[in-house]
């Protein structure tokens, strides 16, 4: 795991790059989260989908909203950037819809846009 920091609008952001999968379950994400701020002092992170299991993205595993919902309640900023559309699934599409509403986790297409949503808010 390579970790690159960025300032954006006075706003730390970490981008995590890995050539392994990092998150495979609650506590390996947990895990990760809690690295990536100790090494950097920065609560909002940007990842790559490919380093997330692919279980993540089948949502009747309810791995996504568990690991999620971990993010939104150590107050971490999330990004997963890649390319979404080689999934199919409507309630997926509609999943990562409501999140990119929001203000904490979001799925976007690369790296630029991540930073642009972090350092937003």
């Amino acid at each position: 795991m390579e970790i690159s920091t960025i300032k954006e609008k006075d706003k730390g952001i970490a981008i995590i790059h890995s050539d392994e999968i990092l998150i495979t379950d609650v506590q390996s994400a947990l895990d990760f989260m809690a690295t990536v701020q100790y090494e950097t002092g920065y609560n909002r992170i940007i990842l790559d989908k490919s380093a997330i299991c692919e279980d993540f993205f089948h949502l009747r595993t309810k791995l996504a909203g568990e690991i999620l919902q971990k993010f939104i309640n150590y107050h971490v900023k999330f990004a997963i950037v890649g390319d979404f559309t080689v999934y199919t699934s409507k309630s997926l599409k509609d999943f990562m819809y409501e999140c990119n509403q929001g203000k904490d986790i979001f799925f976007l297409p690369d790296e630029k846009q991540a930073i642009k949503k972090l350092s937003e808010n």
